[in-house]
């Protein structure tokens, strides 16, 4: 009895983060079929609909909701103790399911990855790759990667690297408009604005020199966007002048793609951090992933790139 607790539990909080039966399936290692005949036995026993189906869509009921809140994150818990008794006392060990932005986890994450597994062979990232905020513990995230994650009671952030925004043109639009030699000059440019994922609105260009002055530039919009790798791209392009965050420009300007305009001036904006839950036990997996991100950033000088210039 209550080995089939525990799958039905299985199958119900994989249904919920993977937000569908046939994902939780391919989780689980099971048909989908499987999947909704443990969840209809967990919601016989209780008692009460977990689910709300429709033939394209799978949505929690408030029973459902109040359940996974409930016991979400200690069974997992529960199955990482498992796991890494399974593997060896303590030792690292299980799925590490990982959020961060698409761009700068590639560029700068992804190749940590090799020195990481070759020292943890038992640990199995699971990245997500998503330009959003998530909810670290509703969708069943060990670690996520980015900034201006809403520091809840049972989340912990370690900071890895303050980030720096810095102005940024093409060669080509240079040539073609002239280089701007001070803020204000900046009204007569055509720029790349970006719409902030959170508030949806657009984000003003406030500069600060490196003396402490601050300003806020005016310049004529030419495009929008909410995801600062598309601006990358259309300032390379020609497209108009852009406010980069560093992890994005560098690789544009270190191929000679970008040029730093108005060295003198910068933006800055919220740092990148580093998330995980705050648990009584943090299972090893976690524990040695947070600590080895933190070492090589400093280690590998990444997190004084971000903030150079």
């Amino acid at each position: 009895m209550q080995n089939e607790l525990a799958i039905h539990l299985d199958a119900f909080i994989a249904s919920v983060e993977e937000a569908g039966f046939s994902a939780a399936a391919r989780r689980l290692g099971v048909t989908p079929a499987a999947v909704s005949k443990s969840v209809a036995r967990l919601e016989a026993g209780l008692g009460v609909r977990l689910f709300q189906r429709s033939t394209r869509s799978l949505s929690m009921t408030a029973e459902g909701e109040l359940l996974y809140r409930q016991v979400g994150l200690p069974w997992r818990d529960i199955a990482d103790a498992f796991g890494e008794l399974r593997q060896g006392a303590g030792k690292p060990a299980g799925n590490l399911k990982i959020s961060m932005a698409p761009a700068v986890g590639r560029m700068y994450f992804v190749p940590l990855l090799e020195d990481f597994l070759a020292q943890y062979p038992d640990i199995v990232p699971d990245v997500w790759f998503e330009n959003r905020q998530v909810d670290l513990v509703a969708e069943g995230f060990d670690v996520a990667i980015g900034g201006g994650i809403e520091l809840t009671e049972g989340l912990v952030a370690r900071e890895l690297s303050q980030v720096r925004i810095v102005p940024v043109a093409s060669p080509a639009y240079l040539e073609r408009q002239g280089t701007p030699q001070d803020p204000s000059a900046l009204a007569g440019h055509r720029g790349l604005l970006r719409r902030s994922i959170v508030s949806r609105r657009l984000v003003s260009w406030e500069l600060q020199s490196d003396s402490g002055e601050q300003v806020v530039a005016e310049i004529r919009p030419a495009a929008v966007f909410d995801d600062p790798e598309a601006m990358a791209r259309a300032a390379a392009c020609g497209i108009g002048i852009a406010l980069l965050p560093l992890p994005h420009a560098l690789p544009l300007l270190e191929r000679g793609e970008l040029v730093r305009i108005l060295p003198r001036w910068h933006a800055t904006t919220r740092p990148l951090f580093i998330y995980y839950a705050s648990r009584k036990l943090v299972p090893a997996k976690v524990r040695v992933f947070v600590e080895y991100v933190v070492d090589q950033f400093r280690a590998r000088g990444i997190a004084g790139r971000f903030t150079s210039g």
